[in-house]
């Protein structure tokens, strides 16, 4: 992991194409501007876990589901 420090209005640039820039450092939060090219994906950390999770439910299999269902029978919500 590289680690660098920056002050607001200052980025940095990762292969040519993409800038990342501080905009504002507050208390607890620092607001970054990313300018890539728009084939460039860019999600945040905690995105991605439910975005796997989401893939997973979307290719659950019939036999998965029909499991899931019968474990829940005669639980009332």
């Amino acid at each position: 992991m590289l680690v660098v420090t920056r002050k607001p209005d200052e980025s940095i640039t990762i292969a040519d194409n993409i800038e990342i820039t501080v905009l504002e450092i507050t208390k607890d939060k620092v607001k970054i501007g990313i300018n890539a090219p728009k084939e460039v994906k860019i999600f945040r950390s905690e995105l991605k876990t439910l975005r796997q999770t989401n893939e997973q439910s979307a290719n659950a299999s019939g036999a998965a589901i029909k499991q899931l269902l019968d474990s829940h029978k005669g639980i009332n919500p």
